[in-house]
């Protein structure tokens, strides 16, 4: 993380260096990135930016003159190439995964004065001072990961790598990388090639999700009283409702169906098959 940087329309955005070398979060990695794969986030998060999908965007890419040894269909096969750094933005780089390391490492102060900076700094519709701001914060989360799910399904999108260290906690499409578009509609399409259980394939994408809210849950859980925790489950239990209403808002639009009818899930549900058929 670079910075804080608030433009002249008083929007306030994060940079991020993406390859640009190992910091402590790098694990055994080298912490840095080829040419191919800066390209397609670079193209990707603009093209993403543009169908209206929440995203990070890219600001910049400067080519290194580094070598870069990877293994690129993880066959044993590794070659060098040509580095590069991205300069990417975000109204906010944190993640579900930021929550969960503070939750299971047991850092419970830590963890809600980070809650607290998240919730004022990007959620200004929640009042501090109320004793159920990290519940409106959820119920918040849980809507926005449906409506982001949504819309990548609408536009055939395949995140490839869908854990809990790349859901945005202000659901925007973050980490591009063994990503993919659908050329055309198959629910078992994997884009990202060490994913041998097909776990991220994208007819799990909606699913994998509410898992990943269900992780979120049990990292804000030691912030909550019974009565709280008892409602987060409830709220959790409606995401599949949020998210099956505004997939099916979204492909009503896209075949520019009008008002409501009982048949239109049937048709949606039967054009995706022939779709899968041709």
């Amino acid at each position: 993380l670079v910075g804080v940087y608030t433009n002249r329309h008083g929007e306030r955005w994060e940079l991020q260096l993406k390859g640009s070398g190992r910091t402590p979060y790098s694990r055994n990695g080298d912490g840095r990135a080829v040419l191919r794969s800066s390209v397609r986030e670079f193209l990707c998060s603009e093209a993403m930016h543009h169908l209206g999908i929440p995203t990070s965007r890219a600001a910049s890419l400067v080519v290194s003159d580094d070598a870069v040894w990877r293994d690129q269909f993880y066959n044993g096969n590794i070659k060098k190439e040509r580095g590069a750094v991205v300069l990417r933005l975000a109204k906010s780089w944190f993640r579900i995964g930021s929550l969960e390391i503070l939750a299971h490492s047991g850092e419970l102060d830590l963890l809600r004065r980070l809650l607290d900076f998240i919730i004022q700094t990007h959620f200004p519709s929640i009042a501090m001072n109320d004793s159920n701001r990290y519940l409106e914060f959820f119920s918040t989360v849980v809507s926005e990961t449906a409506n982001l799910i949504s819309l990548w399904m609408s536009v055939g999108f395949a995140h490839g790598v869908c854990n809990t260290d790349n859901f945005s906690l202000l659901s925007i499409t973050i980490d591009y990388g063994p990503f993919g578009f659908m050329d055309s509609y198959d629910p078992n399409f994997v884009p990202n090639t060490s994913d041998d259980e097909r776990r991220y394939k994208i007819g799990n994408q909606a699913s994998v999700g509410q898992f990943n809210l269900s992780k979120l849950l049990q990292a804000l859980k030691p912030l909550l009283d019974p009565r709280q925790k008892q409602l987060a489950s409830q709220i959790l239990e409606g995401y599949g409702e949020h998210y099956y209403s505004r997939f099916t808002e979204l492909f009503k639009t896209k075949l520019g169906l009008l008002g409501e009818n009982e048949n239109d899930n049937y048709l949606i549900a039967f054009l995706l098959k022939v779709s899968l058929l041709c």
